[in-house]
């Protein structure tokens, strides 16, 4: 067969465009690709949602993916490991309690696994708004190329609709952030605000993440790191179980509300 330029790039941008308009309305929508949403998305997608998870970087994986001071290995802890079972990643103990992963075999395979399932993975895209409802609800986002954002351009972004919003992204907690800023609503914490994270403590931090994977605003649930950026808990470092499983919490909240 001959090869024609021309449709290569063709078929590049029909089937782009093809998948980002089948996602323009959704169920859940997940903003942050680390592994709180990449799990997220599995559960949900596994159990037939329609699901879209926006991260904002070339790659997945948040700092999962560069596991601790770029030694690509992983921690977890016993249940953190049945998460990893049930995904078929190999663990090896360490002491009691203590499981390592390779972090790129853990998440290409997550990864690998939510898109199998059914969710779609857009890259390289930067949520910078959320849609909010008359009810003071929000109910999409408004999302724009990573590059335009990197390169300050004046450049209008798109909207999406989405039934459900998880915000799993990192120490940043971007659109609980959003929320706040924008909106001058009040978020389900103590003060009504993102708290803003404690100084890093495994064993707490690990316990709060779980406790703290909740519905933090009409529409909008709280997973992995953020969770606890938002409520004012210990970070954990490089131990993923907390994170891993509650990915998995917030795609059962979801599934009950939905």
């Amino acid at each position: 067969m001959e090869l024609d330029d021309i449709k290569i790039s063709q078929a590049i941008i029909e089937r782009f465009s093809a998948k980002l308009l089948d996602n323009l309305d959704c169920e859940v929508a997940i903003v942050g690709g680390g592994p709180a949403g990449l799990t997220a998305a599995y559960y949900l997608a596994k159990s037939n949602k329609k699901v879209a998870l926006f991260e904002r970087k070339l790659s997945l994986g948040g700092g999962m993916w560069g596991g601790g001071i770029m030694f690509n290995e992983i921690v977890v802890q016993g249940e953190g490991k049945n998460i990893l079972d049930e995904f078929g990643i190999r663990t090896t103990p360490f002491e009691d309690g203590y499981f390592c992963a390779d972090s790129i075999e853990t998440t290409t395979t997550i990864c690998s696994m939510a898109m199998k399932a059914g969710a779609t993975i857009f890259n390289l895209f930067s949520v910078e708004d959320v849609m909010m409802s008359k009810s003071d609800r929000v109910d999409g986002l408004v999302i724009n190329w990573s590059a335009v954002e990197m390169a300050k351009l004046h450049v209008d972004p798109i909207t999406m609709r989405a039934k459900y919003v998880v915000d799993a992204t990192g120490h940043a907690a971007e659109i609980a952030n959003i929320i706040q800023r924008k909106s001058g609503c009040k978020l389900n914490t103590p003060t009504g605000e993102v708290v803003g994270e404690k100084p890093m403590h495994a064993e707490v931090g690990e316990k709060k993440i779980l406790e703290n994977t909740k519905e933090i605003f009409p529409g909008v649930f709280a997973a992995g790191m953020c969770c606890n950026a938002i409520f004012g808990e210990p970070r954990m470092g490089p131990i993923f179980g907390g994170m891993l499983m509650s990915g998995k919490k917030v795609s059962e909240l979801i599934l009950e509300d939905l």
